[in-house]
């Protein structure tokens, strides 16, 4: 198991830290060229302030990386990532970027999405590892069963609160592991978040409707196929990616899909609405579901919607 430490704007920071209700962020980085890869889901991620306030000031737990449009990451962020508005964040990204100002840019940043976040009081942070070289520009990893990094880690297990360090295995990709985050280190994947649940499944599925296989991203939503009001998780196996008229249709019933992965739809559309004609051509049609079997719907979340949302 490891645990990362990086590089942290000091705006972004003292914004988030200011608002301990958080329950997700977006760690953004402003070129956009690659995903973030080094570390699995549940391991730590720490947050260091610039030189010279050589100092870890935070902790969140890797959730999922991806590459996203400016316009789309505020879209399902907001404030959480670290910005009071999206003008602010392009400011923030073309000063990085070292670029003029354009208030038609629609920059792709790279996006690493950390759930249960917790900063420290300025009197608990942390001295960086005796082996962060200034030099470093984004961040380092650390075996957390080895010598700096199992002492670093050992300064910020204390450190974090219980509703964050005591992470629930929501979502899948990785074996659950029950339990505190204290003594030996396990990994233990976070519950996520709202928006980090919409990309999770948004990259599950390729950013493609399972049933129409449509593309255009913003008009696709995450649907939670037990809904979310009757205890449905933001999990992956509790999530399709839909387009959003077909989303809505599925919230209220008026479509489903079965345990065998197929698309249904109800003869209520043509008795409430005198229409439906487009619906019905997708009748029993198979969906699309990801290769991996622990990305795929949950078969006791497909009859929940079909025994107590569909409308038959």
């Amino acid at each position: 198991m490891r645990l990362w430490i990086a590089i942290t704007d000091g705006d972004w920071h003292e914004f988030l830290s200011g608002r301990p209700d958080i329950d997700e962020v977006n760690f953004w980085q402003p070129g956009g060229q690659k995903k973030f890869s080094s570390l699995l889901p549940g391991e730590p991620f720490l947050f260091k302030l610039h030189s010279p306030r050589n100092y870890i000031v935070g902790c969140g737990f890797f959730a999922h990386a991806t590459i996203l449009p400016m316009s789309l990451a505020w879209e399902t962020f907001g404030e959480k990532n670290g910005a009071r508005t999206s003008q602010e964040m392009r400011a923030r990204i073309e000063k990085y970027r070292r670029v003029d100002a354009d208030p038609l840019a629609d920059y792709q940043i790279g996006c690493i999405l950390l759930e249960q976040p917790v900063f420290f009081r300025e009197q608990d942070w942390i001295p960086s590892p005796v082996d962060f070289s200034l030099n470093i520009v984004q961040g380092k990893s650390y075996d957390l069963t080895r010598e700096e990094g199992k002492r670093i880690w050992e300064r910020v297990q204390p450190l974090v609160s219980v509703g964050a360090g005591r992470a629930v295995a929501e979502s899948g990709g990785v074996p659950d592991v029950d339990g505190p985050r204290y003594g030996d280190p396990a990994v233990v994947l976070p519950r996520l978040g709202q928006g980090t649940f919409r990309l999770v499944i948004a990259d599950a599925y390729e950013r493609r409707c399972a049933v129409t296989r449509e593309r255009t991203f913003p008009a696709l939503e995450a649907a939670h196929i037990k809904p979310y009001s009757k205890s449905g998780p933001h999990r992956v196996a509790n999530g399709l990616l839909l387009r959003r008229d077909i989303h809505s249709l599925f919230d209220l019933g008026y479509v489903t899909v079965t345990r065998s992965y197929h698309f249904e739809v109800s003869r209520k559309i043509r008795e409430d609405f005198e229409n439906g004609r487009d619906y019905y051509a997708l009748q029993g049609k198979e969906i699309w579901v990801p290769p991996k079997p622990e990305l795929r719907p949950g078969r006791e979340y497909l009859d929940f919607h079909a025994e107590n949302v569909f409308r038959g």
